[in-house]
């Protein structure tokens, strides 16, 4: 059947050139309304074929056909560095990323379910006698008709108090005696102000009068005056205008208008955050929470476990009925995918961003959409063996529906259920890059290059494992926090341990409680997937220490001796070395009239960062910008022979962790979570390490391949060697059968689980009741 334009209808995806990132030139075609799964190591390039290349070219084709001043409002991604791609339809992506870190964006919103429940109480809803009836906006606390007043819709309000904002009452004002004032020219220009206002910035704060300290810290009056600033040595000052403004309007303004996370957390010490008590933390306005359906309010229901909403829906008029079907019929597949246990008021961002692209895609079950092509990344991230079947349900209803599902996936329960294969290698980086196979996935089983194949079809025993004998043990609790009631584990010391349980059961609510009690067990680390920074200045380098090294060398080169050029002179992130067209970013904003903002490299620097007499200066051949892009593979090679011991074990421990494939100042807003728990997990191996460590990892195995898995497995598992503990927080059932003790806890998510199930080594708990069990035994079979 022909298309549109005439040509023949075209049921395959065909890519052809694709360069993006380190894909090679890449051709591959793809079938059409399958689901097909895309399979490499970490680094391999299939993120790069599959969401920089496929659904990149797919956005780009759409925003062609926006208005031009419409597509100023929407993010856009770059064109794809491909040369040609036919067959490709219109393209729904589904990523790990996270949301903006808002309380007001939560389970309900990301979901529209708080609109079906919101449209329950304005249709359905038992008024008190007399009231008006109200329209669903006034149930949301995001709207003006629905927010509390009081707290305008948060549930919490942010006070402040003397005993915050002056920690140390001995100091004079001169001093500081004002913590939360700005440093710097701004708090001396406060402090300036108030001389000139007429109160003693020189007399300790506590023998100031009362109603003085009160006027001080808390007025909401700016008064302007001129200020003779006394005169300096150094520098003339002439009088200007200043306008006074009291430490809790600073701290206030600062911590709800900054965009520096740096200053909105220093202003947040300042603050102390309790339940609104108009509300009673419920975010409403008096008038909507007066209204009940089936016996509670709006409130009340958005915060039960979504498995017991579904229960809690009464029937009733007609109405009713229609609404409270259509709200559980929204709610079914987030319970599918193992979500039930969130409550629609959970603010997104103490949700995973696993747990955010599932609630995404069971959205999208209920979209109607067909003829595109869904691009999912890692879905199973986070999800527990037992869910995984649900979830390759959730992909094939999607495909039925007659969509093509192209997925970026570890896990192989769903890799098993694919219709079609496509598997990029051989390694990582420049070892990657190609498509080593796309087709059936059983015709993988002949591919000798593939490092999936080894892991998807080899059944031949894994090595003996012997169990260590623990040094101790260290309790924690009993703990009462959200899902866990009265909970206590027991820690074996010099052992690894793998804490189980599906999403919701309490797992990271436990560690996290551990991070908080243990003590007297030596050092305590905890390397978690928060990102390493969150500007394109922080990288892999700076993270680790390592650039403050290179910087060093280069530094004592003979060239710069010569030219005067300190350590300094090599950071892109001061005046000096960095090109100041682009403030050493290595690219520039460029507006154009009537379309969106684009990024172009500098046209100084051309994206090296630094300025031209910097790049002069040479090591061994290349200058500050060429060693910052090696690869840590590449790096290792470049400084093997040369004598910079702390660089060489720091790109070895990077390499240890299987993360030779990225490049130096690879920007921290690039990298995954796996990527950066990684990274930290390197710094913390390249210290010299005396006496016992206890570390803490919360799914580290999330986004690797099996080869990855077991690099990083070597690590651990050394360490213990080396007569450290490990705790993990795990769903790869291949890395808890290699534990030496499991805990285990569930049985179920939310109100369901937050319990331990079984503790002890694997192949007792591969026999306890629960629904790790099963999961377990199975991989334990798999090692024999």
């Amino acid at each position: 059947m022909p298309s549109p334009d005439g040509r023949p209808h075209d049921s395959r995806v065909r890519v052809r050139g694709a360069r993006e990132h380190n894909l090679r030139g890449v051709d591959v075609d793809i079938p059409r309304d399958l689901l097909v799964v895309f399979t490499g190591v970490s680094g391999s390039g299939k993120s790069s074929l599959a969401f920089g290349t496929i659904y990149a070219e797919a956005q780009r084709r759409y925003f062609e056909s926006v208005a031009p001043y419409a597509r100023r409002l929407i993010h856009q991604v770059g064109a794809p560095k491909v040369g040609e791609i036919t067959g490709l339809p219109p393209a729904v992506s589904l990523q790990q990323r996270r949301s903006a870190p808002t309380s007001r964006s939560s389970v309900g919103t990301v979901t529209n379910l708080s609109n079906s429940l919101r449209m329950l109480f304005s249709r359905a809803g038992r008024y008190p006698a007399g009231a008006e009836r109200l329209d669903s906006d006034a149930f949301s606390p995001n709207t003006a008709a629905g927010a509390c007043p009081e707290c305008h819709g948060l549930g919490r309000v942010h006070r402040t108090t003397e005993e915050l904002l002056v920690p140390d009452p001995s100091l004079t004002i001169r001093e500081g005696a004002i913590a939360a004032w700005p440093g710097a020219w701004q708090g001396k220009n406060l402090r300036d102000i108030l001389d000139t206002l007429g109160h003693d910035v020189d007399r300790p704060w506590r023998e100031l009068p009362a109603e003085e300290r009160e006027w001080i810290l808390f007025t909401d009056e700016q008064p302007v005056v001129t200020v003779h600033p006394v005169r300096e040595a150094e520098r003339i000052q002439r009088p200007y205008q200043g306008t006074y403004m009291s430490a809790r309007r600073y701290v206030m303004k600062t911590f709800s208008d900054t965009k520096s996370a740096t200053l909105r957390a220093k202003a947040e010490r300042f603050l102390a955050t309790a339940p609104c008590r108009a509300c009673g933390g419920s975010r409403l306005r008096p008038e909507a929470l007066a209204v009940t359906f089936g016996g509670r309010n709006i409130a009340e229901l958005a915060a039960l476990p979504l498995t017991e909403l579904a229960r809690s829906l009464p029937g009733g008029s007609e109405t009713a009925r229609v609404l409270t079907e259509d709200l559980a019929a929204r709610i079914a597949p987030v319970v599918e995918l193992g979500l039930g246990y969130l409550s629609l008021d959970r603010a997104t961002p103490t949700l995973s961003a696993g747990e955010l692209q599932r609630l995404r895609l069971a959205t999208q079950l209920r979209s109607g959409l067909f003829g595109v092509v869904y691009v999912l990344d890692e879905p199973s991230a986070g999800l527990h063996p037992a869910d995984t079947e649900a979830l390759v349900t959730v992909l094939e209803r999607l495909k039925a529906a007659g969509n093509s599902v192209f997925v970026v996936e570890h896990h192989f329960d769903v890799v098993r259920g694919a219709d079609w294969l496509v598997d990029v290698g051989p390694g990582a980086g420049e070892h990657g890059g190609r498509v080593l196979h796309s087709g059936p996935v059983a015709a993988l089983e002949g591919v000798g290059e593939s490092a999936t194949a080894r892991f998807l079809f080899d059944r031949s025993p894994g090595p003996a494992r012997t169990v260590r004998e623990p040094r101790g043990v260290v309790s924690v609790g009993p703990v009462t926090r959200h899902n866990l009631r009265g909970v206590t584990a027991r820690f074996p010391l010099g052992v690894f341990t793998a804490v189980t349980g599906v999403s919701g059961s309490g797992k990271s609510t436990l560690i996290g409680e551990v991070t908080e009690e243990l003590a007297g067990v030596g050092r305590l680390v905890s390397v978690d997937q928060k990102p390493i920074g969150r500007t394109p200045r922080s990288n892999l380098a700076t993270y680790t220490g390592l650039f403050d090294v290179v910087r060093k060398v280069f530094a004592a080169t003979e060239e710069a001796s010569a030219r005067g050029y300190g350590v300094g002179r090599f950071s892109f992130n001061v005046a000096g070395g960095r090109c100041e067209t682009c403030q050493g970013e290595g690219f520039v904003s460029v507006e154009l009239l009537f379309l969106p903002s684009t990024y172009a490299p500098c046209p100084d620097c051309g994206g090296a960062r630094y300025n031209p007499e910097t790049l002069e200066v040479t090591y061994r051949g290349r200058n500050i910008a060429q060693v910052l892009d090696l690869t840590v593979e590449a790096a290792a090679r470049f400084f093997a022979d040369a004598d910079t011991p702390a660089v060489s074990r720091s790109l070895g421990t990077l390499l240890d962790v299987g993360l030779g494939y990225l490049r130096l100042g690879q920007p921290a807003t690039e990298l995954s979570g796996g990527e950066a728990q990684r990274i930290k997990l390197a710094s913390e191996l390249q210290r010299v390490r005396r006496g016992h460590t206890f570390y803490l990892l919360d799914e580290p195995t999330t986004g690797l391949h099996p080869a990855d898995v077991e690099v990083l497995m070597r690590q651990l598992h050394g360490l213990v060697d080396a007569g450290h503990t490990v705790v993990v927080v795990e769903h790869d059932m291949t890395v808890v059968a290699g534990a030496d003790w499991v805990v285990d806890l569930g049985p179920g998510g939310g109100d369901e689980g937050g319990r331990i199930v079984a503790a002890g080594p694997p192949e007792q708990v591969a026999t306890a009741p629960g629904r790790t069990a099963p999961h377990l035994a199975r991989a334990l079979a798999g090692r024999r």
